[in-house]
């Protein structure tokens, strides 16, 4: 059965969240070569910003991961995030753990998104 050019696919319609579209920001950052082993989220507020510190670890398995890590540790701190409706404020390398055999790199970062408008 053909599909319409007008068929509606929900998939593509589905929302995706701030906490979504920053992991998919990150991993981007990190060329698609790590894995997010985990993500939490609180939120953040002072008299004049609302938004959420993000604590994340990434893990770069592998030579080229690996690379990519070190690429990503130096990106971080200046990188301009394209999220809608948000402005990543500080975004921070808190630790990284660096294994040899076999090639593996463990990274903690926070960022601080607030709402943007």
């Amino acid at each position: 059965m053909k599909s319409s050019p007008h068929h509606f696919d929900p998939s593509r319609h589905t929302r995706r969240s701030i906490s979504d579209r920053l992991r998919t920001a990150l991993l981007d950052l990190a060329k698609c070569r790590a894995r997010i082993a985990s993500h939490s989220e609180k939120n953040w507020a002072s008299i004049t910003f609302a938004g959420a510190r993000h604590r994340l670890e990434l893990e770069f398995a592998g030579p080229e991961a690996v690379e990519a890590g070190e690429q990503f540790i130096a990106l971080l701190p200046d990188h301009e995030f394209a999220i809608p409706g948000q402005l990543v404020a500080d975004a921070n390398i808190d630790a990284v753990d660096h294994q040899l055999e076999p090639p593996l790199m463990r990274i903690s970062c926070e960022l601080l998104v607030l709402e943007d408008g």
